[in-house]
């Protein structure tokens, strides 16, 4: 399977690097982009859901890399103020 970054920046600035174990999130994120924090952390969470659960239809077993990033994503998300934006810097589908 295809797995990618994707890249971040958090309301207060703060730069991140995000895994995917497939392309899905390309469907669920645009780059150059904010998102109110809350549709963020719902279209992340979608994306590394069915990326995940393509993981298990090919070899039987959920993804624990975005199971694992998609909580990091919400851990991070309850620390900044429901008010806040996202901005998806863009894609590296060279983890593939």
């Amino acid at each position: 399977m295809p797995e990618m970054l994707f890249d971040i920046v958090w309301p207060d600035g703060t730069p991140a690097r995000c895994y995917s174990p497939s392309l899905v999130v390309k469907e669920h994120l645009q780059p150059d982009t904010r998102y109110g924090l809350h549709d963020f952390v719902a279209r992340a969470g979608t994306a590394l859901d069915i990326a995940s659960a393509r993981v298990q239809a090919k070899f039987g077993m959920p993804c624990a890399r975005a199971i694992a990033q998609k909580a990091a994503i919400e851990r991070a998300a309850a620390g900044f103020a429901t008010d806040s934006t996202v901005t998806v810097r863009g894609f590296d589908e060279s983890a593939s």
